[in-house]
């Protein structure tokens, strides 16, 4: 269904498996946790099947997320995506780097690095007021080094957050695409 849908998908993007694109990842992560424990990991569970299908095509992925409604001021221990990177992992079978700050210069240097079949998880956007803010200056920083932009975000489609919309506006519409996980939504309304 890839060029024949109104939105552009994966098959759609120009990946060249021998460069080993970049790609940033938007994913809704956004799950329950009680004691830092997760108690329903359904939506882990619905992003593994674009991580992987990136993961597959040489990608390095870069994912991200929010969780919870923190304050917006930095780290705050209960609302941390620590418990969600271990998750993955377990789904995966794979390593999943968690990058507490992932403006720092270290960042760089890490997804050049990255491994085949490993995936870097950034700490919970939500901890920088940028993120809700749409803020352009910050989407720049996250942007940076990205080669192609993948939404499977599908709950928060509707926020103007700087990684829902100021990021994806970062890259060309080439380079730009709807993951798995909306693709399945959207043709479910589309029935």
């Amino acid at each position: 269904m890839a060029s024949n849908s109104r939105i552009r998908t994966l098959e759609d993007l120009p990946l060249d498996p021998v460069s080993r694109p970049t790609v940033f990842l938007r994913l809704d992560l956004n799950v329950p946790l009680k004691g830092g424990k997760i108690t329903d990991d359904t939506r882990i569970r619905a992003a593994i099947p674009t991580i992987r299908w990136l993961m597959e095509k040489g990608c390095r992925v870069v994912a991200c997320s929010h969780l919870g409604r923190p304050k917006g001021t930095g780290f705050e221990s209960e609302f941390s995506l620590g418990p969600v990177g271990e998750r993955l992992a377990e789904h995966l079978a794979k390593d999943v780097l968690l990058c507490p700050d992932f403006l720092e210069d270290g960042f760089k240097k890490i997804v050049a690095d990255l491994q085949l079949g490993q995936l870097v998880l950034l700490e919970n956007l939500r901890f920088r007021k940028e993120e809700q803010a749409g803020d352009r200056d910050f989407a720049e920083k996250l942007a940076t080094g990205m080669e192609f932009y993948v939404n499977d975000a599908f709950g928060t489609c509707h926020r103007a957050d700087a990684s829902m919309v100021a990021v994806a506006e970062r890259f060309p519409a080439a380079n730009r695409a709807a993951g798995l996980l909306i693709r399945k939504e959207m043709e479910f309304l589309e029935d």
